[in-house]
């Protein structure tokens, strides 16, 4: 029977089942060592019982709601993530291709804002994958002259 999953990625024949730290299960009960972290997601592994159970007490409390509105736990992140780093804010997004997007957006905002809008230009390596929107899909330019 053929997969009624859009052929986005080369799959592997291999079905994960369970997760335990740093280690993945696979339906045939073999053990693997999770290198890809949910394409470095899941940086926290799998299952861990602190992890667990914060997150089932949040699942009873609000399971989402909209950057449209305040949300008190992210507001906290935040504040941590803006004192920890050199940044004075944060962006939450949903995936990588957001991320990405928004750093497109704002290299290209501070350049707009110094006074220097004709360094619109992002560099990426050839083959690499930054994301399946069009900016991130976009070709790579030579720029071998510069």
């Amino acid at each position: 029977m053929a997969s009624a999953v859009m052929p986005t990625y080369a799959r592997a024949p291999v079905t994960f089942v369970k997760g335990e730290g740093c280690r993945l299960f696979d339906s045939d009960g073999r053990r693997y060592l999770d290198f890809g972290a949910g394409i470095a997601v899941c940086g926290l592994g799998h299952a861990h019982p602190k992890l667990v159970e914060v997150l089932t007490d949040q699942a009873k409390k609000l399971w989402h709601t909209s950057n449209l509105y305040q949300v008190e736990g992210q507001e906290k992140v935040a504040a941590k993530l803006a004192a920890l780093s050199f940044g004075d804010v944060v962006f939450f997004g949903n995936s990588g291709a957001e991320a990405n997007e928004c750093a497109i957006k704002l290299a290209r905002r501070y350049h707009a804002a110094a006074g220097r809008p004709e360094r619109w230009r992002i560099l990426a390596f050839e083959g690499s994958f930054h994301g399946r929107t069009l900016a991130t899909l976009g070709p790579v330019q030579n720029l071998s002259h510069i």
